[in-house]
């Protein structure tokens, strides 16, 4: 694919997970919403549930093997569960995995394996061949990057290793995701405005979102890039001047080392949404800059 060509398809494909995004987050508040009016609270993950079960994962790979049979090539985990900073209210088990053969008879057979995994509460994996995940890595330069970082070949090959992610197109990819998510976020504080509790869940699952796309910022930014949120998001704020108190204390939230009641949740947003657009300035003006 040459430039022009991948420029368009970081255009399309970021704008269809602007729709993916904006669903889960409409559902996210409504939810919280529900559990506002009758008066719940968010409930305290028992020990057990801390992490997620290796147990299901081995099986779930068992189970894709035996119907995929010669057609699997790769099952791979990432993302937090693999960063580091995997959060059992809030985080997902993220699988990747390749197949030989992407047909239509070919997926139904996996039907029954994908089903199971839906049943334990997990999102259904990313399904791709060895070729399209060649092809794409200038349409989706955040997601390999992070992949590549942060992975673990639980069957077959390790596929993301050796790709080659171009450097330009990751940059035109990082503006592209803070403006729109920052759009993102300005719909739904205007949704959420007057609603403490929405406004936190706004902020709550928002949060992991702009902590990825503030390290790579710093990758933008010729910075070396922490692999932790909290510590991306303080070398980004000392690397170009930001106050990074707002999605400082939603972390702390959202790692349970504070309370909301603790905050102010209009003064916390403010901050947040502050930092967003400064964020988003900076890295637009390095781009422009054509450093």
């Amino acid at each position: 694919m040459d430039i022009e060509e991948a420029g368009d398809s970081v255009v399309e494909a970021a704008a269809l997970a602007a729709v993916v995004v904006l669903v889960d987050l409409v559902v996210a508040v409504r939810a919280a919403a529900a559990r506002a009016e009758v008066g719940s609270s968010a409930r305290v993950p028992m020990a057990s549930e801390q992490t997620f079960s290796e147990n299901k994962l081995t099986e779930f790979v068992t189970k894709l093997r035996d119907a995929a049979k010669d057609n699997l090539v790769s099952v791979i985990l990432f993302g937090s569960a693999v960063a580091g900073d995997f959060h059992p209210e809030y985080s997902n088990v993220n699988l990747f995995c390749v197949v030989r053969d992407s047909s239509f008879a070919a997926l139904q057979a996996l039907a029954p394996a994908v089903k199971w995994w839906d049943s334990q509460k997990q999102p259904p994996p990313l399904f791709m061949t060895r070729n399209e995940i060649e092809r794409s890595a200038d349409v989706f330069t955040i997601e390999l990057l992070d992949m590549q970082q942060h992975h673990r070949v639980l069957f077959g090959d390790d596929v993301v290793k050796g790709l080659s992610i171009p450097v330009r197109l990751h940059r035109t990819q990082v503006e592209y995701e803070l403006r729109e998510k920052l759009a993102l976020l300005r719909q739904h504080l205007l949704i959420a405005s007057g609603n403490d509790s929405r406004m936190w869940e706004v902020l709550l699952r928002s949060v992991p979102s702009f902590a990825t796309l503030f390290r790579h910022a710093l990758i933008v930014l010729d910075h070396e890039a922490p692999v932790g949120k909290r510590e991306a998001v303080q070398a980004l704020s000392r690397k170009i001047g930001f106050d990074a108190s707002g999605i400082l204390q939603v972390l702390d939230v959202r790692e349970r080392k504070s309370k909301r009641k603790d905050f102010d949740a209009s003064d916390v947003f403010s901050r947040y949404l502050t930092a967003v657009e400064q964020v988003t300035a900076a890295v637009d003006k390095m781009l422009d800059s054509g450093k």
